[in-house]
């Protein structure tokens, strides 16, 4: 349950903006409060064991196609901390459930990443473990067994996860299914008491289409900022074209960023598209994860004090550099 950048691959990532003016500033110079900084970065979602397949040649039904297979870890939420984390925030935090067949291995790539792990053991589920299908344009399928991961329950919450965090990430795997969409309102309400902006991913076009759309947004509402590719973002508003969807949505949610693929990425605020931002173009090979790369980077920037304009190329920049090395992931220090 990984995240590419948006509906294309190929030689380039979709870069986008998260800020604008109703988050990074007035149109007077006046600081924003509502995005928090200064604090750390909580992350509610999946941890998954990612089976990465990339194969030059079409896939061959009935018989064997050559690959290259490795085995990472993975997991929207998993590889937007870690982008995080490796874009220089010092503290990043993630919750998630795994299964206890592997949540030790996952627990300690977290912790190598610089991610502080509150992994909750499943022993009755499996951990999450998607196959990746990488063909020769860098483009993917998913093929996902969410496992533990939709299993994260509200007993596995702790409004004391939110003592020192500045802003909740939210990854909409978690909205799929009853007891883990409880889990997620429950982080998104107690952040607001609080004070603590949130953000959301919607993550998977396919699973909107399950839930239904309308679902989606009531389970989402309150969330400071909206962040979906182009295809989740017509598939929420039933419109066409991504820059009317991201506007329309504007109006549920303070801020949205719409990545485009090789169009790149735009922002929408107050019902109307404010700016965008052209992809970084880059040698592709696999574009699985850009996506989560541009949230942890924008949201570390953001976090650490960049206004939006410096947020969105930190975040162009890590989805590029995802897109050059395998999984979803960053390098390890």
């Amino acid at each position: 349950m990984s995240r590419a950048a948006g509906g294309g691959a190929g030689r380039n990532v979709g870069g986008g903006v998260r800020g604008g003016a109703s988050e990074g500033g007035d149109e007077d110079g006046t600081e924003d409060k509502r995005f928090g900084s200064g604090g750390a970065l909580l992350v509610v979602g999946d941890v998954v064991t990612d089976v990465v397949a990339r194969h030059r040649a079409p896939l061959a039904p009935a018989t064997d196609t050559a690959a290259d297979i490795r085995t990472l870890p993975g997991g929207a939420g998993a590889n937007v901390a870690c982008w995080a984390a490796y874009s220089g925030l010092a503290d990043v935090r993630l919750l998630a459930r795994v299964g206890a067949d592997a949540g030790a291995w996952h627990e300690e790539r977290l912790r190598r990443a610089r991610v502080r792990p509150q992994v909750v053991l499943d022993e009755e589920a499996v951990t999450a473990t998607v196959i990746s299908l990488v063909d020769a344009a860098a483009e993917r399928t998913f093929l996902t067994d969410s496992g533990a991961a939709l299993r994260l329950s509200p007993a596995d919450w702790s409004a004391s996860f939110l003592d020192g965090v500045a802003h909740l990430h939210l990854s909409g795997y978690l909205f799929f299914a009853d007891t883990s969409r409880r889990t997620a309102r429950l982080a998104l309400l107690e952040a607001r008491k609080r004070g603590v902006t949130v953000s959301v991913d919607p993550a998977s076009a396919g699973f909107i289409a399950g839930l239904g759309a309308g679902r989606f947004l009531e389970a989402a509402a309150g969330a400071d900022v909206l962040l979906p590719n182009a295809d989740e973002a017509r598939l929420l508003t039933g419109l066409p074209e991504a820059a009317d969807a991201a506007a329309e949505l504007s109006r549920r949610f303070p801020l949205v960023a719409v990545t485009l693929g090789s169009g790149g990425a735009l922002l929408a605020a107050a019902g109307s598209v404010r700016d965008r931002v052209p992809a970084t173009l880059v040698e592709a090979v696999d574009s699985t994860g850009a996506g989560d790369a541009f949230s942890g980077a924008f949201l570390a920037a953001r976090l650490a004090g960049a206004d939006d304009a410096q947020a969105a190329a930190a975040g162009c920049a890590a989805g590029a550099h995802a897109v050059t090395v395998v999984g979803g992931r960053p390098p390890l220090p």
